[in-house]
């Protein structure tokens, strides 16, 4: 028979072998992530540092200094953060109340929630084509305005742009938050709501002191996948109004493809490197927030 030695050598030698081979597994995955996703960051750095691609002169922070002070891009930040202000709070607001609702086993609450979903399955050039028909200023939505006895809004391009771009946000992305919501209220711990529920305990503060506290994760991640859509709704607004709409809609991502059209290099990676270390800073704070808030559920 073998020892207690032999067949742990064996085991040894079967789990670092096992190590060897993962590694080659994983091998493809590194250098695609690699290639694909580090390189091209550390090419954006270098971008944003250089005078120029052809002279490479380094110059160090004053690109960011030169975007700092353009007009255009202080215009961006200032209406992406506008726009992300209002539509975030509301996507995660709303698709929450939604799930909630959903979540009674009302009548007809899966074709509701179908309904919900069907957005995410319709090309992003159809969403902009319904709009158009929507929101243009000879719109359906102008001819029940005109027969309520008001007079005609040019959405697209007057201020009352941002109200449509966020009513498309919202209708777009609602039904995904939704699901995340059912998901997480699915999986509440029943005892400590029946223990409330014991103890007298209403609706309300089930809600306020169990279901949100236990829910925390879940909020944080709808909160960052919710933010970082309202930074990707940049399609649907080049599609409806293309490079140059109204004023307080010109995002972050239309000063960008800016530069990129004339080939300003140093302006666009300069750009990209402030949006990322704000996201960073925005998603750090989320997290600190649901450390805060959540810590003792964890525990």
């Amino acid at each position: 028979m073998r020892t207690t030695k032999q067949l742990t050598g064996k085991a040894t030698k079967f789990t670092k072998k096992s190590k060897r081979s993962s590694r080659w597994f994983l091998t493809p995955s590194f250098l695609g992530v690699f290639l694909f996703f580090v390189l091209p960051f550390f090419v954006v750095i270098y971008y944003s540092m250089v005078n120029n691609p052809i002279a490479h002169e380094f110059v160090f922070l004053d690109n960011f200094a030169r975007v700092a002070r353009n007009g255009a891009f202080q215009r961006a930040v200032r209406n992406t953060a506008v726009f992300s202000a209002i539509s975030v709070p509301l996507a995660v607001v709303l698709s929450l109340l939604l799930a909630v609702v959903l979540n009674q086993r009302l009548p007809f609450h899966s074709q509701f929630r179908t309904a919900f979903l069907s957005p995410m399955m319709v090309p992003v050039a159809s969403i902009v084509l319904i709009w158009q028909v929507l929101f243009h200023y000879n719109g359906a939505v102008n001819d029940i305005i005109v027969n309520m006895g008001g007079d005609k809004i040019d959405w697209l391009k007057s201020d009352k742009a941002i109200f449509v771009i966020v009513i498309l946000f919202l209708w777009k992305n609602l039904g995904y938050n939704m699901i995340m919501f059912m998901a997480a209220l699915g999986n509440l711990p029943t005892d400590l709501i029946e223990v409330a529920e014991l103890e007298s305990a209403n609706r309300w503060q089930i809600f306020v002191h169990i279901k949100l506290r236990y829910m925390s994760s879940t909020i944080l991640f709808v909160t960052i996948m919710s933010l970082i859509s309202s930074f990707k709704v940049f399609r649907e607004v080049y599609l409806l109004t293309e490079d140059h709409p109204v004023e307080n809609i010109y995002l972050l991502q239309h000063f960008m493809n800016n530069m990129f059209g004339n080939l300003d290099y140093q302006k666009l990676s300069s750009a990209a490197i402030y949006m990322s270390l704000a996201m960073i800073v925005i998603i750090g704070v989320l997290f600190a927030i649901e450390n805060h808030f959540g810590k003792d559920v964890e525990e």
